[in-house]
């Protein structure tokens, strides 16, 4: 196997993620991880799902990667009552010339914030499958392609919390990664408060990269070398949850696909040529263990889809 010290000395895409990762810290105090964790999600042109309880930064983090980059930006409150047209657009009748006009909705846009995704209902939701997993959508009979930079942040409240709808399995494999933000250590929320002291620090920032730019770590993003066996090594880890456990459905290979790109962002950020199995250890829990679902007892038992990727971590030999 190549070796770590074969560093790529200088990278346009690495010195792109570490303006957009400097630029989002000086919002987001206390939250290296979470920063890194969406921004591997961004270059390798996925989607990320944020789980966590309200006022932990959610919209902010998604706000500061938009701010961040000059694209367009569209935020979309998910509620009971929206409606897939809220999300794709809608034709309406034009008297001038007595012909349909399709308006756009929210969903044509390059960073789109979909806040509280799981208060909205399972149709308005399916709203966002072929948008997510094709970049276009089917509309009167047409198909209208979406951006080409693409990427959606979606935020939901923990399932079981007053008014929301557990996203559908086909829904949950649409998303790249599924993490969390947790609470910030006492240092950084007293950081947070004298921030916002007059103004919140979002007014303040501004974007560090153009649209071309965030394109050109896309592209990067896929010249990182994947070897054979770097890819079956990843593709044990997927298809050990398939039999695993106390597991009802394992991961697809939709999830062998999302974390080789993970891997390969990741291995791109720190300035390597090749995807090491560090960087396929990193984000396997976050790739892979929201696409499981769990067997009722094995749930009422106290498993759960993140500690059963985690021991198939263990358990898998990793390559020499």
């Amino acid at each position: 196997m190549e070796q770590r010290n074969s560093i790529i000395d200088s990278a346009a895409g690495k010195e792109i993620y570490h303006k957009i990762y400097n630029n989002i810290q000086q919002v987001m105090k206390g939250q290296s991880t979470a920063i890194r964790n969406l921004l591997a999600a961004f270059a390798s042109g996925g989607h990320i799902l944020l789980e966590d309880y309200p006022g932990t930064g959610k919209t902010t983090l998604a706000k500061a990667l938009a701010c961040s980059i000059d694209a367009k930006f569209k935020r979309i409150q998910f509620t009971p009552d929206l409606l897939p047209s809220d999300i794709i657009g809608i034709s309406i009748f034009d008297q001038s010339d007595r012909s349909f006009h399709f308006h756009q909705g929210p969903i044509f846009a390059n960073i789109v914030l979909v806040d509280e995704i799981n208060r909205a209902s399972p149709r308005t939701q399916s709203a966002l499958l072929e948008a997510m997993a094709e970049s276009q959508v089917s509309v009167d009979g047409q198909i209208r392609k979406l951006e080409d930079l693409f990427f959606v942040i979606a935020t939901q409240n923990p399932v079981g919390s007053h008014g929301t709808y557990p996203l559908p399995e086909a829904q949950m494999d649409r998303f790249t990664l599924q993490f969390s933000l947790g609470y910030v250590a006492p240092e950084d929320e007293v950081q947070i408060l004298s921030a916002q002291i007059g103004s919140h620090p979002l007014k303040n920032i501004k974007p560090c990269i153009s649209l071309q730019e965030a394109v050109m770590l896309k592209q990067q993003v896929e010249q990182i070398r994947v070897s054979d066996v770097m890819k079956r090594y990843l593709v044990d880890l997927v298809n050990a949850t398939r039999s695993a456990e106390g597991v009802q459905l394992g991961g697809s290979p939709r999830g062998s696909l999302a974390l080789m790109k993970v891997a390969q962002a990741l291995a791109l950020f720190d300035g390597y040529e090749f995807v090491t199995p560090e960087h396929i250890q990193e984000l396997a829990v976050s790739v892979i263990a929201h696409r499981l679902v769990m067997q009722p007892q094995a749930r009422f038992s106290g498993q759960t889809a993140a500690g059963v990727v985690q021991e198939i971590l263990n358990q898998i030999p990793v390559p020499a």
